[in-house]
């Protein structure tokens, strides 16, 4: 059984390869699970929510365990169109642009990489969030 905040390791290794790849960002420790900051801004953060304090995560329970849940930022013109559908994204109870990804096998990877260049374009200063939103438009094949 997992304990609040464990996240379980293939979910992190993903997360882990997303996040690591944008500029000046660095991975640390939170007061639960782990998160993605550039500068002093968090633009992820993923954890196993403690359901005694937060009840609202529990009918998304996965054979009795609590979800592994992902918060980001989402750009004004995105957020209802993410939110609107409800699971996996919901808006969180708190911050006006802040969603809820609940994490799991159903997971489209390629989304939660979009929605994670995102939240970081949001939180980062502008010359780093160009330089990515420029990167993610370029096609493969050409050069950076």
């Amino acid at each position: 059984m997992s304990r609040p905040g464990d996240v379980p390791p293939d979910i992190l290794d993903r997360l882990r390869s997303i996040c690591d790849g944008l500029p000046e960002t660095r991975e640390e420790p939170a007061w639960i699970g782990v998160r993605w900051r550039i500068r002093a801004r968090t633009f992820a953060h993923v954890y196993v929510p403690d359901l005694d304090r937060y009840p609202a995560y529990a009918r998304h329970q996965v054979d009795g365990e609590a979800p592994t849940v992902m918060t980001f930022r989402a750009p004004a013109g995105e957020l209802l169109g993410l939110t609107a559908g409800g699971f996996p994204f919901v808006r969180a109870e708190w911050g006006s642009n802040v969603v809820v990804a609940y994490l799991g096998d159903h997971t489209d990877w390629t989304e939660i990489t979009e929605v994670i260049i995102d939240s970081y374009c949001e939180m980062a200063p502008k010359f780093l969030g160009a330089r990515v939103g420029a990167a993610a438009l370029r096609s493969p094949d050409q050069p950076a």
